[in-house]
């Protein structure tokens, strides 16, 4: 079945956008490029539709930057480099997924290794040995933490010995806690910074993460069903034996 023909106008019907919006997409290389009839206007066919869908499915998972990136590069004719962006977009789904577990792990290590008593103490500001003790690390750790900017315990007016506060306690916990796990220090920065985000406060911290747990899930459906459509727009573009599925010109509708 020869390949029907769409104007500039029927394509954009596909999605709802306007036409020069098409014009745009072919131009920034998201659709292969269009043929032309011998009076130069555009003709679009079945290749074209698919790649649009393609396009917007990709968009919601993945971004319209990375999107547009991975269909400029199929249309490239490097399809490996174009599912390495896609191989890029989920190793760094997987970071955020990490990190968020990270901070899970270090909420709930937090509930069971920080009882009240340890805050009363800390109000009052502890020496670096006695955080030390408290958490069964060596004072030389407590330095290499706050070295790598994890902890920053402020300094005693006069004397200059670090005095840790209930905060600066809890960071020291989450930061043991979490090399216990073999977590990099790179990991371990964004759950203090999201701590420290919300406040302190474990509940608004404990909302927060719920609510990031759904938004990851959500973009993981979305990059699927991107993928999916991907696939098959390759799968379409590889039997068509060309990347570009251009129309040849000659009469036929028209619209630039």
């Amino acid at each position: 079945m020869p390949d029907r023909r769409l104007r500039t106008v029927d394509l954009a019907r596909v999605v709802g956008l306007s036409t020069q919006q098409i014009r745009n997409y072919e131009d920034a290389g998201v659709l292969p490029a269009a043929g032309r009839t011998e009076s130069g206007y555009r003709v679009f066919g079945e290749v074209h539709r698919h790649a649009l869908l393609a396009y917007r499915a990709l968009v919601r998972g993945y971004g319209p930057v990375t999107a547009a990136r991975i269909m400029r590069t199929v249309h490239d004719g490097d399809v490996p480099a174009a599912l390495a962006l896609v191989d890029e977009a989920h190793a760094g789904l997987h970071g955020e997924r990490t990190a968020l577990r990270a901070t899970g792990e270090a909420m709930e290590a937090l509930a069971r290794q920080a009882p009240e008593a340890d805050g009363t103490r800390a109000a009052r500001g502890l020496r670096i040995g006695e955080v030390a003790r408290l958490l069964g690390v060596r004072t030389s750790a407590l330095r290499v933490w706050e070295a790598a900017g994890l902890i920053a315990p402020p300094r005693e007016r006069g004397t200059r010995y670090r005095l840790y506060g209930p905060s600066d306690v809890r960071d020291a916990r989450i930061v043991h806690s979490l090399r216990r796990g073999h977590y990099l220090f790179a990991q371990i920065r964004p759950v203090l910074a999201e701590l420290r985000q919300e406040g302190g406060s474990e509940a608004a911290l404990r909302s927060a993460l719920a609510a990031r747990a759904q938004t990851l899930t959500a973009r993981t459906r979305a990059m699927l069903a991107g993928a999916g459509r991907l696939h098959a727009y390759l799968e379409i573009v590889s039997a068509a034996g060309t990347t570009t599925g251009s129309t040849a010109g000659g009469p036929g509708p028209s619209a630039r």
